[in-house]
Formats: structure tokens, C-alpha cells, sequence
């Protein structure tokens, strides 16, 4: 299955990208998590982030297919409800010869920036798949 959660980017320089994923109540995954109170699961958190680290790296998607190396230090601290948005900050701190690794943060709705808004935080490694 493939699918993007990313909507759309705001912002992208050759080291960050800026996207959203708005999550809407008619997303399959969401009747089952949790039925009568609807939340993002944590994997597609991170999911968006890792979508947006393909983005930064190869924008039109002709380059070799991306997989997720490693993950580290993820931290969930915030819910994401149908009605709100995911603003995603994706940073690349490394590339070699190996892959990208990247720092990415998402925070609750695209206007609200104060520390409580962040909803997943976490380290990934990317590398082509050969």
C-alpha cells in the first residue's frame, strides 16, 4: 500500500522542509483509533515525518526508494484530532555515503508554535534501498 500524509509544503531549503498533514474524520485508520475518540496514531506521526525527510531529499520522487534505517529518541506528547493539523519541521543533520539523518519535530495546528504544541519529536535514518 502506498499513500502520503503530507498535504502540502509551506517552506523547503536544501537542509529543511516545513510541511502539514491535517487529519480529517474520514481517514480509515482513525475508526479504529480509538472508536468514539478519534486520534493520529503515533506511526503515522512518524510517518509524516519520515515522508517529509524523503520530500527534502528527492522532491520529485525519481531517485532510489528511501527506507527507514533507524529511529531514535521518538517522544509522543501531544494527541492529534480530526479538525487539526500536523505542521512538520524536518531537519537534515548528515549525509553520506550510507543515507540521510535527520531531527524532525511535528507540532499541533500550523499557527500554535509554544513547546506544549509539540505532538512527536525523534531522530531517523534514511538509507537508498539497493
Amino acid at each position: 500500500m502506498r499513500f502520503q500524509l503530507i498535504d502540502r509544503v509551506l517552506d523547503r531549503t536544501p537542509e529543511k522542509i516545513i510541511a502539514v498533514k491535517t487529519v480529517t474524520a474520514t481517514e480509515e485508520y482513525l475508526a479504529d483509533h480509538f472508536p468514539g475518540f478519534p486520534v493520529l496514531p503515533g506511526v503515522m506521526m512518524l510517518e509524516s515525518l519520515v515522508q517529509a525527510g524523503r520530500l527534502l531529499v528527492d522532491a520529485t520522487g525519481e531517485g532510489p526508494p528511501l527506507i527507514v534505517q533507524e529511529v531514535r529518541n521518538v517522544k509522543y506528547t501531544n494527541m492529534i484530532r480530526p479538525g487539526q493539523s500536523l505542521r512538520v519541521e524536518v531537519t537534515m543533520r548528515k549525509r553520506d555515503s550510507k543515507g540521510f539523518e535527520f531531527t524532525g519535530v511535528g507540532k499541533v495546528d500550523e499557527q500554535d508554535s509554544s513547546p506544549t504544541a509539540v505532538a512527536v519529536q525523534g531522530q531517523f535514518r534514511l538509507s537508498p534501498l539497493i
